[in-house]
C-alpha cells in the first residue's frame, strides 16, 4: 500500500520508512510544504497528517486533494514513531473491514 505522511520531523524520517517497511507499506514523507503536494497525494492509497508539526497552507493543500481523489485521511496530533505505528495498524483494520 501506497501512504503519503504529510507532517512530522526530519530527523525521523528515516525511522518512519523503516516502520513502513516493516507493516509492508510504501511510505512518501513530505515534512515541510513542498510544491506539487496535491499531485503526489492523488496517487496514494491512504494520507496521514501529523498536525502539530505542518503548517495550515499544507494541511489544507493535502487535505482537499485527499477528499478530491477519495483517499482516506487518518490525522494525529503527535508525530512519534509509535503513533505512526498505531496510524499503521489503523489503516490495517480499514483495509481488512473493506476487504
Amino acid at each position: 500500500m501506497s501512504i503519503t505522511l504529510v507532517g512530522g520531523m526530519d530527523r525521523l524520517d528515516r525511522h518512519y520508512k523503516k516502520e513502513a517497511v516493516r507493516f509492508g507499506h510504501k511510505l512518501k514523507i513530505f515534512s515541510q510544504a513542498a510544491s506539487g503536494l496535491g499531485g503526489n497525494i492523488s496517487r496514494a492509497d491512504a494520507l496521514v497528517l501529523f498536525t502539530n508539526k505542518v503548517s495550515h497552507q499544507a494541511r489544507n493543500e493535502a487535505v482537499t486533494a485527499a477528499k478530491k481523489a477519495g483517499i482516506p485521511i487518518f490525522m494525529y496530533h503527535s508525530c512519534g514513531i509509535c503513533t505512526l505505528r498505531e496510524c499503521f495498524e489503523g489503516i490495517e483494520k480499514v483495509e481488512g473491514a473493506a476487504v
